[in-house]
C-alpha cells in the first residue's frame, strides 16, 4: 500500500487481527516504511489517546475488544451447567462481554473463583461474545477489600472499613474505576503482595458515601459477602408462583390460629391456639397447635428460588434493612401468614399434660386462615389488663388459654433445666433519615417467651417425628462445652467467690446454679458473659448429637422456613416421611446432606458477624458526637494489646490499648486473663468495674478507643519513678554527636 491507511483502517485491522497488533506488524500490513513509519506512530498516539485504542507493552488493542490471550474470572455454573467467567482486563466504556468456558477432558476442574489465563475466541450470534480455552490456571479467588478511595497525587489509596486491617491499599490511576475521593469502594488484590510497600488494589465496585445513613449495613453486608441481589431467574420464578388452593390439605381455616411477632415484623411464619384438652383422660391438659408457613410448596427442589435459598442459607437482619433468603413475593406475601387470608401451612397438633409434659403429637399438611396479627407488646398489654381495641375480643377466647398452656409448659422447662442466661439484648433506634436516635436494651416479656416455648415443643415433635419415620433430616446440634473451657469458667467463678464442682459429668442445671448464685449481684454480667463464652457453636448436621443448651436429646428447626434453609430441609423431609406429595426431600439432597448443613452452619455465621459488625458501627456512629464523656462500664476482656470495656449505658465494646497507660511494660497472663503493670502494679483482669474516658469512635470501621480512669472506683496508681515519669533511653553517642553538629549549623547560619 503506498499511501498511509486512515484511522478507520487501522482499527478495521486492528480488530480482524488481534493477534498481530504490534507497531512492526501494522507497518509491514499496510506496507509503510521508511519516514513514513513517524505518520503511523502519530497516528497511533492520537487513536490511544482518543480513546479508541490501549497500548499494551509494545502492542496495540481496541479497548473494546479482549485481547486474544486474557486472564478471566470463574463464575458459577449457570442453570445448564455451563462454565462462564467474566474478563479482568476490560477496558471498554459498555458492559462487560460475556465469556463461555469450553473445557477438555484433561482440564482440571474449575471452580468459582478461580482466575486462569485462557485463548479467547470471538463468537458470532450467541448469547456470549467469547469463548475461551484454558490455558493454566493462575490463583483464586482474590482478597476482598472494603474500605474508602482517598485520591492521592500518585493515584490513590484505600482506607479498609475492618477495624483489625493491618495496611492501607495502593491503587493505581488506571485501576480506580472512577472512584472519586471519599467514596466507599470495593477492591479485590492486583498482583501478589510485595515484601516491601503497600499492597496493591483494584477498585471493582463504587458503593457511594460511606458516611450516608443506612450505608453502615451495606458495608457489613459486602464486607463479608452477603448475597443482596435476587437474579432476575429468581425473581421470575417467585412472580410466577401463585396460592396453594385446599386440594390434598387439612382444612384448618376454623381453627383460630393468630401470630404475635415483633411490631416491625414483615413476614409471618407461625402461627398457634390453645385450648384445655377435652379428653377426661387428661384433667389440666392442653392441645396446642403450631403452624408454620408451608414454604416448600413453593420452593422445589433445583428450582432457581431453591438453589438461591440454599445459597444464602438464611436471612440477615439489620437495624434499617433485611436481606431475605427468599423474594418478597414469597416471604412478605404467599409464605406470610397474614391476617384474614387463606394460607398453606404445615401444622403440628400436641397433646400436654398438666406437668407441661408432651404425651402426643401428630402432622398435617393443611390451609389455614390467621385471626390476627398482633405483635408482644400488645398481647402482653392485654394480659396485664391494660387490652387495646383490637386484641380486647380476643383476650378470653384465645390469648388467656395460650397463657394457661404457657404456664404448663414452664413446670416442664424447670424440671428440664435448659441453660437460663440473661444477657439483655440491645435494639438500636434509628430516625427516619436513617441516624441512631436511641439504644436500648429489648424487654423480656412472657409473650416472648410464651411463642419461644411453643416453638420450642414444635421442634422437638419434628425431630422424633423423622427419627421414627427414618426420614433423613438436618438436626439442630449444640455439643457440651470443652474441658478447657470449662476450667476457664471455674477459674472465673472461683475468682467471684462462686463455686462449680468439678468431677461430675456437666449438666446445665450446674451452670444454672452457678448463674442464680451470681444473680443480683455485682457479678453477675460477668458470670453470664463468661458461661455464654465457655459454650460451644450450635451447628447444623445430619447426625443427632443433641442440644445441650436446650437440654433436649433431639432437636431441629422447623418453625422458621421463610428466613432459615436449614427449616425448609426439615418440612421437605415431614413431606416425604408422610407421603404429602412430591415437594419433598429428593435423592440430591438427601446426599449432600452433611455438606448442607456445613454450608448452612457457615452462613449463619456470616450473617451474625455482619450484623455485629453493623451494631458496632451504628454505636461507634452514635457515640462520635460525646468523644470526651465519661462513661461506666465493665472489663469484658484482656488482649497482649489492651483491655475491652463493655459500656453499661449502651452495651458498646470499646477498647483500651495497652499504650494509653503509659509507659511501662505490661505483662499479658493469657491464662489467668490479666494485664499486670511492671511499675505500678496495676492489675486489670476480665468482670472488673472500670470508669472510662471516650478517646477515639469511628463509625466506618466500628472502632472505639477509651482512656482507663478508674478501676473498681479507684483511681488509677501512681508510677513509682521521679515525678511519675520513667527513666529517660541513654542517648547514644551518634545522636549526641548528629545533635552537637545540628546546634553549630544552626548558629553560623544566626
Amino acid at each position: 500500500m503506498k499511501h498511509i491507511p486512515t484511522k478507520a483502517e487501522i482499527l478495521d485491522w486492528i480488530s480482524s487481527n488481534p493477534t498481530q497488533n504490534s507497531k512492526r506488524e501494522i507497518a509491514r500490513a499496510f506496507g509503510i516504511k521508511g519516514a513514513a513509519r513517524i505518520d503511523l506512530k502519530r497516528m497511533l498516539k492520537e487513536l490511544e489517546a482518543e480513546g479508541h485504542l490501549e497500548k499494551r507493552k509494545k502492542s496495540y488493542r481496541d479497548p473494546d475488544r479482549l485481547p486474544p490471550v486474557s486472564v478471566v474470572q470463574v463464575l458459577g455454573p449457570d442453570r445448564d451447567g455451563d462454565l462462564f467467567a467474566r474478563p479482568l482486563e476490560w477496558q471498554g466504556e459498555g458492559d462487560e462481554p460475556g465469556i463461555l468456558i469450553i473445557t477438555r477432558a484433561s482440564d482440571p476442574a474449575l471452580g468459582e473463583g478461580d482466575r486462569i489465563l485462557a485463548r479467547l475466541t470471538v463468537v458470532e450470534g450467541e448469547s456470549h461474545a467469547y469463548e475461551a480455552r484454558l490455558i493454566r490456571r493462575i490463583g483464586t479467588n482474590p482478597q476482598r477489600i472494603l474500605g474508602v478511595y482517598r485520591k492521592r497525587a500518585e493515584g490513590g489509596r484505600i482506607v479498609p472499613t475492618d477495624k483489625s486491617a493491618s495496611s492501607e491499599w495502593t491503587v493505581a490511576e488506571a485501576a480506580r474505576n472512577g472512584a472519586k475521593d471519599g467514596e466507599l469502594v470495593e477492591a479485590e488484590q492486583a498482583g501478589p503482595k510485595g515484601r516491601m510497600g503497600l499492597p496493591r488494589a483494584r477498585i471493582v465496585a463504587r458503593l457511594g458515601d460511606p458516611s450516608a445513613p443506612r450505608a453502615v449495613s451495606l458495608i457489613a453486608i459486602h464486607r463479608h459477602g452477603i448475597p443482596d441481589h435476587f437474579p432476575d431467574a429468581v425473581i421470575a420464578e417467585a412472580d410466577a408462583s401463585k396460592p396453594v388452593g385446599l386440594k390434598d390439605r387439612e382444612d384448618l381455616r376454623d381453627l383460630p390460629l393468630i401470630t404475635i411477632d415483633p411490631s416491625d415484623a414483615r413476614d409471618h411464619d407461625d402461627a398457634c391456639y390453645a385450648e384445655l384438652d377435652p379428653d377426661p383422660a387428661n384433667p389440666g391438659g392442653f392441645i396446642v397447635w403450631v403452624a408454620i408457613a408451608d414454604v416448600a410448596a413453593y420452593v422445589r427442589p433445583g428450582s432457581e428460588l431453591d438453589r438461591e435459598a440454599r445459597n444464602r442459607g438464611n436471612s440477615s437482619y439489620f437495624p434499617d434493612r433485611v436481606v431475605p433468603m427468599l423474594p418478597d413475593r414469597l416471604s412478605g406475601d404467599l409464605c406470610s401468614l397474614h391476617e384474614g387470608v387463606e394460607r398453606a401451612c404445615i401444622a403440628v397438633r400436641m397433646q400436654l399434660d398438666a406437668d407441661g409434659q408432651k404425651i402426643s403429637h401428630s402432622f398435617v399438611r393443611g390451609l389455614m386462615r390467621s385471626v390476627a396479627s398482633l405483635h408482644y407488646a400488645e398481647v402482653q398489654e392485654a394480659m396485664d389488663g391494660a387490652a387495646n381495641d383490637r386484641v380486647l375480643p380476643l383476650l378470653e377466647p384465645i390469648i388467656r388459654p395460650l397463657y394457661a398452656a404457657y404456664a404448663v409448659l414452664k413446670t416442664a422447662r424447670e424440671k428440664r433445666q435448659p441453660l437460663d442466661l440473661d444477657l439483655p439484648e440491645r435494639r438500636i433506634e434509628l430516625s427516619e433519615d436513617g441516624t441512631v436516635s436511641s439504644v436500648n436494651f429489648r424487654d423480656r416479656l412472657d409473650a416472648h417467651r410464651l411463642i419461644e416455648e411453643f416453638m420450642v415443643l414444635a421442634n422437638v415433635a419434628a425431630a422424633e417425628t423423622l427419627i421414627a419415620k427414618r426420614t433423613p433430616l438436618l438436626f439442630r446440634v449444640h455439643e457440651e462445652p470443652s474441658p478447657e473451657k470449662l476450667d476457664s469458667l471455674r477459674e472465673t467463678a472461683k475468682a467471684a467467690g462462686f463455686p462449680l464442682a468439678k468431677g461430675q459429668v456437666l449438666q446445665t442445671r450446674h451452670l444454672n446454679q452457678l448463674l442464680n448464685a451470681a444473680a443480683g449481684t455485682d457479678d453477675a454480667e460477668l458470670i453470664n458473659i463468661s458461661t455464654l463464652r465457655s459454650m460451644t457453636q450450635a451447628y447444623y448436621g445430619a447426625d443427632n448429637f443433641g442440644h445441650f443448651g436446650l437440654a433436649l436429646p433431639r432437636y431441629a428447626h422447623f418453625t422458621s422456613p421463610i428466613r432459615r434453609y436449614a427449616d425448609l430441609i426439615v418440612h421437605r423431609a415431614l413431606i416425604t416421611a408422610h407421603g404429602w406429595g412430591k415437594d419433598g426431600l429428593d435423592a440430591t439432597e438427601i446426599e449432600r446432606l452433611a455438606e448442607t448443613g456445613i454450608h448452612i452452619s457457615d452462613t449463619e455465621r456470616r450473617s451474625m458477624l455482619a450484623e455485629r459488625d453493623t451494631v458496632d458501627r451504628y454505636l461507634a456512629a452514635y457515640l462520635s458526637e460525646r468523644v470526651g464523656n465519661e462513661f461506666a462500664g465493665r472489663i469484658s476482656g484482656v488482649a497482649r494489646f489492651g483491655a475491652f470495656v463493655k459500656l453499661d449505658e449502651t452495651g458498646a465494646d470499646g477498647l483500651i490499648p495497652v499504650r494509653s497507660l503509659g509507659r511501662e511494660y505490661f505483662n499479658f497472663d493469657q491464662e489467668a486473663g490479666t494485664l499486670k503493670g511492671s511499675d505500678t502494679g496495676l492489675m486489670i483482669s476480665v468482670g472488673q468495674r472500670a470508669t472510662v474516658r471516650l478517646a477515639r469512635a469511628t463509625p466506618v470501621t466500628g472502632g472505639i478507643e477509651l482512656e482507663l480512669l478508674e478501676l473498681d472506683d479507684k483511681a488509677l496508681p501512681k508510677r513509682s519513678s521521679p515525678a511519675g515519669r520513667t527513666a529517660r533511653r541513654k542517648v547514644s553517642k551518634g545522636k549526641r554527636r548528629t545533635d552537637k553538629i545540628k546546634r553549630k549549623v544552626a548558629r553560623k547560619r544566626q
